[in-house]
């Protein structure tokens, strides 16, 4: 995982009014801890820390935060964000080490075209969007891939079925569902009615029988 270099303003003064004052001109307030150090509170320019943020690491982008000339590697924990508008509001970053085992959630992506399910009007199934792993800094992927492409109709793909990179380890459920193939409600009632066609087809064909049958007796 590669870093990103973000350069952060301290001496940030606490209060709504204030923070305000700093989202206007294109900042958001921060506030950096851990490994023993006292919170500092500090601002950083949004449109870089959104480029950090959107980079193949994503949100566990590992982050050489530049403090008054002192660098600490960090990620950024506890996203505030506007209601509408959904812009970084605040940030807390989270002094890591690199040979140090973390917690991160990381984002679950499906590819591929579920075909068979898709023939069958069935309907993919995705229910876990996320999956917190254990890692160290630089092994935290971006986001798990699930391919999809044989996925049919009462199929699952599991915890146990994802493929996680070296180094990288969950202590979610085995057995806990990530996507599956269903049926549709709407495919249910037309099997169902194709299944009442067919019966009466049948029962209509067996009654015909038996009334030639009875004329023959006669």
């Amino acid at each position: 995982m590669d870093e990103v270099s973000l350069v952060a303003d301290v001496g940030r003064v606490k209060g709504s009014s204030e923070s305000r004052r700093l989202r206007r001109a294109g900042k958001v307030p921060a506030v950096l801890y851990g490994r023993g150090i006292e919170p500092i509170d500090l601002a950083v320019n949004s449109r870089e820390l959104r480029a950090a943020l959107t980079s193949e690491s994503g949100l566990n982008a590992l982050i050489s935060l530049d403090v008054s000339g002192t660098k600490h590697l960090a990620m950024a924990r506890q996203l505030q964000r506007h209601p509408t508008r959904r812009s970084i509001d605040h940030v807390d970053f989270v002094i890591v080490r690199r040979d140090e085992v973390i917690s991160a959630e990381v984002p679950i992506h499906l590819v591929g075209e579920a075909e068979q399910v898709e023939r069958a009007d069935g309907l993919v199934e995705h229910t876990m969007f996320s999956l917190m792993v254990h890692a160290k800094p630089a092994d935290i992927p971006g986001a798990i891939e699930v391919d999809i492409s044989q996925l049919a109709i009462g199929d699952a793909i599991r915890v146990a079925d994802l493929k996680l990179p070296a180094g990288v380890t969950t202590d979610v459920d085995p057995e806990e569902t990530v996507v599956a193939g269903a049926t549709t409600r709407m495919a249910v009632e037309t099997e169902a009615e194709e299944e009442a066609a067919t019966e009466a087809a049948e029962d209509a064909e067996a009654g015909g029988d038996e009334g030639a049958g009875g004329g023959e007796e006669s």
